[in-house]
C-alpha cells in the first residue's frame, strides 16, 4: 500500500514507520504522498482510535527534506512544495484522533517540522532537534517557523532559526518541544503506554480538546467560543451520558465515540 512507509495497528494504535533509512529518513514526494494517504485511513478505520509515528532504524527519526529534489525548483515550484507539505502537517495537527511523534534520533528541518506537527513529542535520549535551513540559504518552509515559536517562544525559537544550532533530548524537553525523554529501547512503549491511557478515555471529547485547543494559534477562530460549542456538543453524546452515569455508580466508563 506504501512505497515509503510501514505501517501496523495493534490495540487500537496505528503506528506509522517512515521507512528510508538509507536517506535517514528524509522527506521526499513519495513520504508526503503516503502520508496524506495513511491520514485518510487513520480517518475513516474505526479501529485506529490514535497514531505514533517515528523513524525506520536507530540514526533519524527524519533528518530533513530530500534535497535531491530541490535542483532546478524556481521561485513558484518552491512555493507549492511548501503548500504541500504544509497541507500535509495541518492534517496532521487538526487530526481528530491523537497523533504522537516517537523521535528516535535526528529530527532537523522538515522532520522536526513534522514532529512539532504532531499532538506532541516524545524523544529518545539521542534525539536532536533543530532547523538547519539557514546553513542552504533556506528557511523552514513546512511551517517550522510558525510551530516552534508557538512550542518554545518567540526568543529561542530565533535563536534556533537563525542559528541552525541543534538542541538534544534534555534541552528540547526543558523549552518544552517534548514531553518526555526515554531510553531508545523504551521510547515506543512509553509512547504506547501514554496513548493506552488516551485511548481508554471517550473518543469525541478528545477529539473536542484537539480542535479546542489548536485554536488558540488560529487567528480566524475564537478559542473561548469554539470551546462553549464543543462542551456543547459533547452534552449531546452518548459517551457524556455514560461518563456521567459511571461516575456517580463509582464505576468505569466504557466509552463507544458515539
Amino acid at each position: 500500500m506504501y512505497t515509503t512507509l510501514l505501517t501496523s495497528l495493534e490495540n487500537g494504535i496505528y503506528t506509522i514507520t517512515i521507512n528510508r533509512p538509507d536517506k535517514l529518513n528524509a522527506l521526499n514526494k513519495d513520504v508526503f504522498t503516503d502520508l496524506n494517504t495513511a491520514l485518510n485511513e487513520i480517518e475513516k478505520n474505526n479501529e485506529i482510535k490514535s497514531v505514533i509515528i517515528t523513524g525506520a532504524g536507530p540514526k533519524a527519526f527524519v533528518a530533513g527534506a530530500d534535497i535531491s529534489e530541490f535542483g532546478g525548483l524556481n521561485k513558484a515550484d518552491a512555493m507549492k512544495l511548501a503548500k504541500r507539505g504544509q497541507d500535509v502537517f495541518l492534517r496532521i495537527e487538526n487530526s481528530a484522533k491523537p497523533i504522537v511523534a516517537a523521535v528516535n534520533g535526528f529530527a532537523l528541518g522538515g522532520g522536526c517540522e513534522l514532529a512539532m506537527s504532531c499532538h506532541f513529542r516524545v524523544a529518545a535520549e539521542n534525539a536532536k532537534f533543530g532547523q538547519p535551513e539557514v546553513n542552504l540559504g533556506l528557511i523552514p518552509g513546512y511551517g517550522g517557523t510558525q510551530r516552534l515559536v508557538q512550542l518554545i517562544g518567540k526568543g529561542k525559537a530565533m535563536e534556533l532559526l537563525m542559528s541552525a544550532h541543534m538542541i538534544d533530548a534534555n534541552e528540547a524537553k526543558q523549552l518544552g518541544l517534548v514531553n518526555y525523554v526515554t531510553t531508545a529501547e523504551t521510547l515506543l512503549d512509553h509512547t504506547k503506554n501514554i496513548l493506552n491511557i488516551i485511548n481508554s478515555k471517550a473518543p469525541l471529547a478528545v477529539a473536542g480538546c484537539i480542535k479546542a485547543a489548536n485554536a488558540v494559534y488560529d487567528e480566524t477562530k475564537d478559542g473561548y467560543a469554539l470551546e462553549i460549542e464543543e462542551f456543547g456538543n459533547a452534552f449531546a453524546t452518548e459517551d457524556m451520558k455514560e461518563g456521567t452515569t459511571a461516575f456517580l455508580e463509582k464505576r468505569k466508563a466504557v466509552f463507544t465515540g458515539k
